[in-house]
Parts: C-alpha cells; sequence; structure tokens
C-alpha cells in the first residue's frame, strides 16, 4: 500500500454535482384514549358502595377517585411501536428501500444504529462534556474547525455525536476525511454511512452549498501522530484551503476545542519502519500497545470536553476574497490562535485527567 496522505483542500479534482440529502423519516405515534358513555339525562346512578368510616377514620381521596377506563392501552404499548419499527427498519435495509445521497451519507442507519453504538462510549466511557453548542446555527452551512489528536481519530466521532444530541435541531456533522479512511476494508464503508467523505475543496464546497454543517481538522495526520510529549500543542493547519473553502461559501467558521482525547493512548515511540512496510502515516507505541496485544489498543477512559466557540463570519467579504493569500493566512491564523487559546483555558479549568 502507498504511503497515506491528506488531500489538500486545494487538490484539483473533479465530482459529479450532488442531490440535497434526503429528509429525517420519523415515525409519529398517536396515543389511543377511551371515554365512558355518558349516563341518559334524567336516570338515577346507583351510588357506589364503601366502607362506612368508624370512630372517626377518615375518607382517604382515593376513595372518590373514579375507576381507570378499561381500553386504557397497555404499558408496553411504546415497546411494540418500538418492535414494529425495527421490524421495519429491518425490512427497508433487507429490500434496499432507503436513500444514500451522492457521498454514500445514510442518514436512516446513522440515526438508528451507528450513533447508539457511538453513543456508550461518548457518554459512558468518555464523558464528553459539550460547551457553546449554541454558537453552531440552527440551519445553513457552517464550517467546524477543530484540534485532531489522540493516535486513533476517536475525536472526530465524538464531535459527530456531540452536535446530534445536543444541538437543539439535532443536526449532522459531515467530517472531512483523509483518504486512508477510504481505503480501508469496512472503514470505508461505515465512514461513507456516517456521512464522512473526502477532504477535498470539492466535496467541501458541495456539502455546504447544501447548507450542511461540515467538519474539518487540518491538522491531519501530524495532529493525531504527534508525540504524547507534544500534546495540545497544535501542529501546522495546512495552507489555509479550508479557509478560502469557507470564504467560497459565504460559511461561518466555528473554532472548535477538544480535551481529554490527547491521553487515550499516550504516544511515546512510533516504529517509522513498520509503519512503511504497513503504508500506514505512523505505527503508535503507547505503554500498552502492542505489549498488551489487543487489550493494548482498549484507550484510557479520559474526561472529555468538547468546546465550540463564536462564530467568524465569511459573508462579508467580496467574492475575490478567496484567492487572497494574505486574507487566508490571516483567517487562518485566528482559527488557530482561538483554538489553542480554549485549549489552554480547558485544561487550567480540568481537574484531572479521568475526573
Amino acid at each position: 500500500m502507498a504511503d497515506a496522505k491528506v488531500i489538500p483542500f486545494d487538490d484539483d479534482r473533479s465530482r459529479g454535482g450532488a442531490v440535497p440529502r434526503p429528509g429525517r423519516r420519523r415515525g409519529a405515534g398517536g396515543r389511543r384514549g377511551g371515554a365512558q358513555e355518558a349516563a341518559p339525562v334524567g336516570s338515577v346512578q346507583p351510588l357506589p358502595t364503601r366502607a362506612v368510616p368508624q370512630d372517626g377514620d377518615a375518607v382517604t381521596q382515593q376513595e372518590h377517585q373514579p375507576a381507570e377506563p378499561h381500553d386504557v392501552p397497555p404499558a408496553d404499548g411504546g415497546l411494540e411501536r418500538r418492535i414494529a419499527s425495527g421490524l421495519a427498519f429491518l425490512r427497508r435495509r433487507l429490500t434496499g428501500d432507503y436513500e444514500v445521497d451522492d457521498f454514500g451519507y445514510d442518514e436512516e442507519l446513522t440515526d438508528q444504529v451507528l450513533m447508539s453504538l457511538l453513543r456508550p462510549m461518548y457518554e459512558k466511557y468518555f464523558r464528553v462534556e459539550v460547551k457553546g453548542i449554541e454558537n453552531i446555527p440552527a440551519e445553513g452551512g457552517a464550517l467546524i474547525v477543530a484540534n485532531h489528536s489522540g493516535t486513533l481519530p476517536l475525536d472526530g466521532l465524538m464531535m459527530q455525536v456531540g452536535v446530534h444530541d445536543h444541538h437543539p435541531a439535532g443536526r449532522h456533522l459531515r467530517l472531512l476525511a483523509a483518504d486512508l479512511v477510504f481505503v480501508l476494508p469496512v472503514v470505508n464503508e461505515l465512514a461513507r454511512k456516517l456521512g464522512h467523505t473526502l477532504a477535498c475543496s470539492e466535496d467541501a464546497e458541495g456539502l455546504l452549498a447544501q447548507g450542511e454543517l461540515v467538519g474539518v481538522m487540518p491538522e491531519g495526520f501530524k495532529g493525531i501522530g504527534k508525540p504524547f510529549g507534544d500534546r495540545y500543542k497544535l501542529q501546522r493547519f495546512g495552507r489555509g484551503g479550508f479557509v478560502s473553502t469557507a470564504l467560497r461559501q459565504g460559511a461561518p467558521i466555528i473554532p472548535c476545542s477538544i480535551v481529554g482525547a490527547e491521553e487515550i493512548y499516550p504516544m511515546i515511540g512510533n516504529a517509522k519502519t513498520l509503519a512503511r512496510l504497513l503504508g500506514f502515516p505512523y505505527f503508535p507505541l503507547t505503554p500498552t500497545f502492542p505489549w498488551l496485544g489487543p487489550l493494548g489498543a482498549i484507550p484510557l477512559p479520559t474526561k472529555w470536553t468538547i468546546q465550540f466557540g463564536e462564530p467568524i463570519p465569511t459573508d462579508g467579504y467580496p467574492p475575490e476574497a478567496a484567492d487572497d493569500p494574505m486574507l487566508m493566512f490571516n483567517l487562518t491564523d485566528q482559527v488557530r490562535e482561538q483554538i489553542q487559546h480554549t485549549l489552554y483555558k480547558l485544561l487550567v479549568q480540568r481537574r484531572s485527567v479521568f475526573f
């Protein structure tokens, strides 16, 4: 396998136009309730019999409550609906009666299966805390730019769950990924289903033009593959291709800082020869991997914080601003400095790596 690389945003490659993503399918279930028949006018209704209080015993309020209707649905009605919904979902998957967009994104599978698989790691294992979610717009295209770390790219997945679960509009984050992701078996298919696409300007602009929320981590392999001694020190942000993309679409840039991912696999060494043989950008050596075998691949249960900063607007610039190298350099530096400053601030506020 050839050495993996991150495809820069300015890479000139063509791709067919994307169609708007299909809308969500949402099931609607109504509650069914029964009403008692009204008594005929003028009829005499027998009084309910009850024990007469003795020796000053108080009459409880429960004795005056009317009997519950017999046609109230059973308590397991919700379970029955979930089973029926699950069977309908399986039938659609088996018959191919579902939709994906031009990038391979499967919204139904993401919502009902993939997010459910990632959520326990997000909520129970890393106990992610999200701040500044209100800085993400409720609609329209926007570009989230985040730091990258952790040896394996779990930070992007956790950011994706955080946006989906905490944003009031339940927005989906479409991540831009390196080409290595799309040549690995199984990983390729899962990434496409989750809405990930190639980190090139054509794909990014196409998603932003559709009003999608796009996520990019400009550090690439330099970020996730850096040694543990350089943790929380941002690497180079490339040539500012993400800024050019945002300027062309007039999309706001939202800086995002992630604390906690650096410590899940403390990288104390890099087997470069083995990495070249396998075609990987690096081969990590950690205190547990590869010495403990498969057990060494289990990440440490660190406590995470993801903070979204205030948006940096780009719609006020003229169209030719996307080709101004000085403007791109200044905006890239502004985004990088804001992320770095927030990282330091979150580290000062953190009580412990694990709590």
